[in-house]
């Protein structure tokens, strides 16, 4: 039995797939790869790349922490960040990454540890974003070499 999955924010239900041969999610003690008849589990996720395989065929989803449930062949990953790789714009996630390494880098006076804890979040966000479109491409290119 396949297994069918469902990513969730708190804004929208951002993806639901179903017969998949594997998920593969960054859980926050490392990489897990969920297969069909799992057993159950519950456990929180960290920062990284979550991967939808069918076949030889890949999805991949930038995800910013949350928690992941697997109830027979039903998993849902509640995150509260996903960004599928296809949609993200490398360009732009390049630019945040700057500014904020620049406004961590080079704090004025006026800026407030919530200023700094922001910058933090948005650099680790775009560091994510590059992340994920980067495996990606070598992922793409790997395959389209080999094919």
């Amino acid at each position: 039995m396949p297994l069918s999955v469902e990513i969730i924010t708190a804004e929208e239900i951002v993806q639901t797939e179903e017969n998949l041969d594997v998920l593969i999610v960054p859980g926050s003690e490392g990489q897990l790869a969920i297969l069909p008849r799992h057993a159950p589990l519950m456990t929180t996720l960290d920062y990284g790349e979550l991967i939808f395989r069918r076949g030889t065929n890949e999805t991949s989803f930038a995800i910013g922490g949350g928690f992941l449930e697997v109830h027979s062949d039903k998993v849902t990953v509640l995150a509260d960040v996903a960004e599928n790789a296809d949609e993200i714009d490398a360009e732009r996630a390049e630019e945040a990454r700057k500014r904020a390494e620049e406004r961590l880098q080079n704090p004025n006076t006026d800026q407030t540890s919530v200023d700094l804890a922001r910058a933090q979040a948005s650099l680790q966000r775009a560091l994510l974003r590059l992340n994920v479109v980067e495996k990606r491409r070598r992922r793409t290119n790997a395959s389209s070499s080999r094919g």
